[in-house]
């Protein structure tokens, strides 16, 4: 019987998201001894090496891809997100999705909230009068984050990732799901949303984008949360009403925004010059409104993450 021949397409614009040499080195200590590992680099060498491999490892996948694939076992990706992908397969082929990413993401809002309680993104628009050593006009502005309440809506695994990492710094957490609300992994039978919303002084999403969670948060749900409340997007750009959020922002009724993705991703003109990020004009963001480039699973280990958790999980 031939030996397993594990397929790697993982080419990415971002490096932590592209394959390396000890990347590879280190899949190849994981897999059955006797089998074969294959980097390709593009769409003709994956369809010409497809037909032989019985696991495969892309970031994305056409369906009509599956005509060609009669060996394949395992189609895995390292993405969470369910768009690039088919989410079932022909029989006897396993699809696996990412779901380690919460560790990392957890890192990233645990720092914005650091970062932010601390006074770091405040001192950029301190006033003139007090720009040159705002020392006295900061004192006002930095608080702990111990203490704080959190509510997390998408309490799945990366959302339970994060909801670990901020009980750390000693944040009380609660999180949202379509079956109800939790604090750890207890159900709270009794509690409204619209009740513990009043709580948050943090608002984090960590939804994905295929369950229904367009504009997830709108001015509806926005008017819930106190004006002290920072909301944090670590999930999908859909779930957020951008129009709605901007409004809130300049009118006071909210104390910020970390937004690490957007409804629209931006792209460079030719000159270099960036195009908006947002579904609207985002020239004139307010200065509490903090916008990442969707970097908030950056990390140079993130593919040997993805192969461990393959392993971990039977898929090798």
């Amino acid at each position: 019987m031939p030996s397993p021949l594990y397929l790697i397409y993982l080419e990415w614009p971002e490096k932590c998201f592209r394959i390396s040499t000890d990347d590879l080195r280190y899949l190849r200590t994981l897999v059955p001894k006797g089998s074969r590992v294959v980097r390709v680099r593009d769409d003709t060498g994956f369809m010409r090496a497809l037909p032989r491999a019985t696991h495969a490892i892309v970031w994305r996948f056409r369906r009509e891809w599956f005509a060609r694939a009669s060996r394949l076992r395992v189609l895995a990706t390292p993405a969470a997100g369910q768009e690039l992908v088919p989410t079932a397969g022909p029989p006897g082929v396993t699809i696996h999705f990412g779901h380690y990413h919460g560790a990392i993401m957890a890192e990233s809002v645990a720092g914005f909230m650091l970062a932010w309680s601390r006074g770091f993104f405040a001192v950029r628009y301190a006033p003139p009068r007090v720009a040159a050593w705002p020392r006295t006009w900061l004192s006002e502005r930095c608080a702990e984050v111990a203490g704080t309440t959190a509510v997390i809506a998408g309490y799945g695994h990366a959302g339970r990732a994060i909801g670990r990492q901020l009980a750390a710094l000693g944040v009380t957490v609660y999180g949202i799901t379509r079956h109800g609300i939790f604090a750890g992994d207890r159900h709270l039978a009794g509690v409204t949303r619209a009740r513990l919303l009043k709580k948050a002084d943090w608002f984090v999403l960590a939804l994905p984008s295929t369950t229904g969670t367009d504009n997830f948060l709108g001015a509806a749900l926005l008017k819930q949360l106190p004006r002290r409340c920072v909301v944090i997007n670590v999930g999908r750009g859909n779930a957020i009403d951008e129009r709605a959020l901007l409004a809130a922002l300049r009118a006071h009724r909210l104390a910020g925004a970390y937004l690490d993705v957007c409804k629209r991703e931006p792209t460079l003109n030719p000159d270099g010059r960036r195009q908006p990020s947002m579904a609207v004009d985002d020239s004139g963001l307010p200065p509490n409104c903090i916008v990442m480039p969707h970097a908030s699973a950056f990390s140079p280990l993130y593919l040997r993450r993805c192969f461990k958790e393959l392993k971990d999980d039977g898929c090798l």
